[in-house]
């Protein structure tokens, strides 16, 4: 049976990464150098506690923004998913589809999880708010949802 996710951790540099989003924009963690990034992962487009989560970030974007704070997200699903996902709860922050998991994997958030008594592979929801010259500041290994962005408004 496989480990538990062990994410990076506060302290660490954040590994860069490059990917292209449904819209055909390039997103890489390099081109946010000077910036603070609070860059979460969540398990899969359009379930309650993925929606609650990116619908408070997109609610709360302006005060992220008044704190020199962008936005990614990532999950496994792909493009297709994360354009239906986006258009529908109308979400300005890039989505990134990692459905190789290599992001996903570099930030140590894929392994075992337990739901209802059963044991999976999954991604466990996590954020990692990357500090302007790249290095983690914070690790979010359960996010409050619903009071995510005010979350990371705190640790600032």
């Amino acid at each position: 049976m496989a480990a538990p996710p062990s994410p990076l951790e506060a302290g660490q540099e954040a590994p860069d990464f490059t990917a292209t989003t449904f819209d055909g924009t390039t997103v890489s963690l390099a081109d946010h150098r000077g910036k603070t990034v609070a860059l979460y992962f969540y398990p899969k487009d359009a379930t309650p506690g993925c929606t609650k989560q990116a619908c408070n970030l997109r609610d709360n974007l302006g005060l992220l923004a008044q704190h020199d704070i962008a936005v990614i997200g990532v999950s496994p699903d792909d493009n297709a998913s994360h354009e239906r996902f986006a258009a529908k709860h109308e979400l300005p922050f890039p989505l990134v589809a990692d459905p190789d998991r290599e992001i996903i994997e570099a930030y140590g958030v894929w392994g075992e999880k337990k739901n209802y008594g059963k044991t999976y592979q999954g991604l466990q929801r996590t954020t990692f708010l990357i500090d302007p010259e790249g290095v983690i500041k914070h690790v979010f290994k359960r996010p409050k949802t619903a009071a995510h962005a005010e979350e990371i408004i705190s640790k600032l």
